[in-house]
């Protein structure tokens, strides 16, 4: 190797560590210096700070693991209209995260963020669609020892806000589960139940891609439908992959040996390329 390359490829890796350790120790100064002006370990945020500095030394907190200092700062956050902070509150109460959990504290702070009605489009949709969401999932089972008992109708009808008016693709697997079971006060509808899992499949949704391709098996398109359980089955999360591989796997035992082979093709596809199967 000649001399000046060897300089240049030792160089570059010193001159990149050098970068990075600058930038930690200086994000971590700038941090430091703002959270004087904003919080004091003894007594908390300090009075007439600005809500959206606070909202940012609590995302910083919590970054760092200081979770209880992020749980105070968005609640002062909150309490001064930061929809983002009250979010970050009810998703720490639903998961015990950094707090005991609490559903029912959880499901006050989401149905505040419902409450401001942030229009389509706003640079805020996320949470309220979320937050819709959540609600709808609340609903659908109630809280044990809480004012919030089991209503599918109030349940359908969150879902249906998020699905239709923010486009969640959550909100619209399960409003396709809804139409499928006739549940929520709505009427049982195989057809309406699978626009809804196709809009949320567009969206990568893996729940709908499989509940999708499963309709489409029944329907007769054994190759298609087999296709898009097995791309789903390899998106899904682990919390969804039992469930769909049982869907999967009972498909593919009853499917013929062409078939299979087909589907596993047209699957590494789909994988591949993206999209779904039945597009």
């Amino acid at each position: 190797m000649r001399t000046s390359e060897l300089l240049r490829s030792s160089v570059f890796p010193a001159l990149v560590v050098l970068a990075i350790f600058g930038a930690i120790f200086g994000a971590v100064g700038q941090a430091m210096a703002f959270d004087d002006k904003v919080f004091d370990d003894k007594t908390g945020v300090k009075p007439q700070s600005s809500p959206w500095a606070v909202f940012q030394f609590g995302f910083s907190a919590y970054k760092n693991g200081h979770k209880e200092q992020a749980a105070e700062a968005y609640k002062y956050a909150a309490e001064n209209g930061q929809i983002g902070a009250t979010w970050k509150l009810a998703r720490m109460y639903a998961e015990g995260d950094g707090v005991a959990r609490d559903d029912y504290e959880a499901f006050k702070f989401f149905s505040e963020i419902v409450d401001q009605d942030v229009e389509p489009g706003s640079p805020e949709e996320s949470y309220v669609s979320d937050a819709l969401v959540a609600l709808g999932d609340y609903l659908r089972k109630g809280i044990p020892g809480s004012p919030v008992t089991e209503n599918e109708v109030a349940a359908q009808e969150y879902y249906m806000r998020a699905a239709a008016n923010y486009r969640n693709p959550n909100a619209q697997f399960e409003m396709g589960q809804m139409f499928l079971k006739g549940e929520g006060g709505v009427k049982a509808s195989v057809k309406q139940a699978g626009r809804w899992f196709q809009l949320a499949a567009e969206k990568g949704h893996a729940g709908a891609q499989a509940t999708l391709g499963h309709l489409l098996f029944q329907s007769g398109k054994i190759v298609r439908g087999l296709a898009m359980m097995t791309a789903a089955l390899e998106r899904a999360s682990p919390a969804d992959q039992p469930w769909i591989r049982g869907m999967q796997e009972e498909a593919f035992a009853t499917a013929g040996e062409a078939d299979r082979r087909t589907a596993i093709s047209l699957a590494d596809d789909i994988l591949t390329k993206g999209g779904n199967a039945d597009q």
